[in-house]
């Protein structure tokens, strides 16, 4: 794993700790997929998936967001997703 990417995971987990209620549950993954994008997921109780999406998906635009921006240097796409 590249450094970039255990830096997008660092900066997601950053972000989505402070907002659930059992940090127990939380798990991020990330890995370089075969066409060179950096893949990260995001794993949450089922009780705490409501707050990273928040309303009308808002919370997880923002996450997405800051990842990209993150990776904006190095020019590798960046994908961010909730798992159920």
């Amino acid at each position: 794993m590249s450094e970039l990417t255990e830096d997008l995971a660092g900066l997601v987990d950053a972000v989505v700790r402070p907002l659930i209620n059992v940090e127990e549950d939380l798990e991020i993954t990330a890995d370089e997929t075969d066409d060179g994008a950096v893949l990260v997921e995001i794993r949450v109780n089922e009780e705490d998936a409501g707050k990273v999406i928040g309303r009308q998906g808002r919370v997880i635009k923002a996450i997405r967001t800051l990842a990209r921006a993150a990776a904006s240097r190095s020019g590798m796409p960046v994908e961010v997703e909730l798992i159920d």
